[in-house]
Formats: C-alpha cells, structure tokens, sequence
C-alpha cells in the first residue's frame, strides 16, 4: 500500500510540473510582425530576449530567463518572448527540441528575416550591432532598456522588478 501511494505521489506530481507542450507552435514572422507585437498599448511590460541555438551564451542564459518566467507569469501585466534568428530551415530539427529540452513555456518566435537584419536590427535599437543574446524590455509601446549581453536571473529579476 505504501509503494502504491509513493507511486500515486510521483505520477501527480510528474504530470503536474509545468513542460513545453509538444503542440507549442513557434510562429515564424518577420520584424514588423514582431514590432507590432511590442508596441501594444496594454501596459504590459515585455521581457523580449533575442537568441540562438547556435549561441553559446544564448543557451546558457535560457535557463535563467525560464526561472525567472516562472517567477512572473502569473502576473497580468508581465509577458516574456523569445525571439530566435536561428534560420527557418532548423525550425523542426534545432528550435522545437531545444525547447522541448529546456521547458520553454513563453511565447517564442522565428525571425525569419535574415536578408533585411541591416533594417530591423537599428529598427530595435540604434547601437545594436546585432550581437545575441541581447534582452530588451518594452511597455505601452516605449523602449524601456536594452541589454546586449548574456543575463543571469538575478539581473533579470531586478532589471523586470524595475520597471514593472
């Protein structure tokens, strides 16, 4: 009876934890879409996170941002979005496994725009060079900040409690 209750135990609590959905889509857009995404007027603050499969730092960070996802996705006015520039073509083979492999639960994009980054790179921020990861928070439409290096979940935290 007793291993029955352990085994009871640990399927709750397994089918209870949080995981990527198999199904999450990732839509793939262009820089306008994204930009009319940031630039709502719902006073939400948007933790937007700009990254790669292919970028050391970027995976590292990951983590860190779902920690700290998990800490504010309860709150109304709190949205995280990651935004890949891995190429469309690594959608099914890179992107979906790294996600499903990491517990991404935030809304995520592929910036399938590769051809006009000269464009929508300064569009984002005029001293960006394009160098991921890169994080850059938004409400009602306003650039807030911009950090163009790997963050950890204590500098994540206290940038998000900043402007929240």
């Amino acid at each position: 009876m007793k291993n029955l209750i352990l085994l009871l135990l640990g399927f709750t609590l397994f089918s209870c934890s949080k995981k990527a959905p198999e199904n999450q889509i990732i839509k793939t857009l262009q820089h306008e879409e994204l930009q009319q995404i940031l630039t709502k007027q719902d006073n939400t603050l948007y933790v937007v996170n700009f990254w790669a499969t292919w970028c050391v730092p970027c995976v590292k960070e990951i983590p860190d941002f779902m920690q700290v996802n998990n800490i504010y996705k309860d709150n109304p006015k709190f949205k995280m979005i990651l935004v890949s520039l891995d190429k469309a073509a690594d959608l099914d083979k890179k992107v979906k496994p790294f996600m499903l492999k990491n517990d991404i639960i935030t809304d995520m994009y592929l910036l399938d725009d590769n051809k006009r980054m000269n464009e929508w790179i300064p569009a984002f921020d005029k001293n960006w060079d394009g160098a991921i990861p890169t994080t850059i928070l938004y409400k009602n439409g306003q650039k807030l900040a911009f950090y163009g290096k790997q963050l950890n979940s204590i500098e994540l935290e206290n940038i998000i409690n900043k402007h929240l």
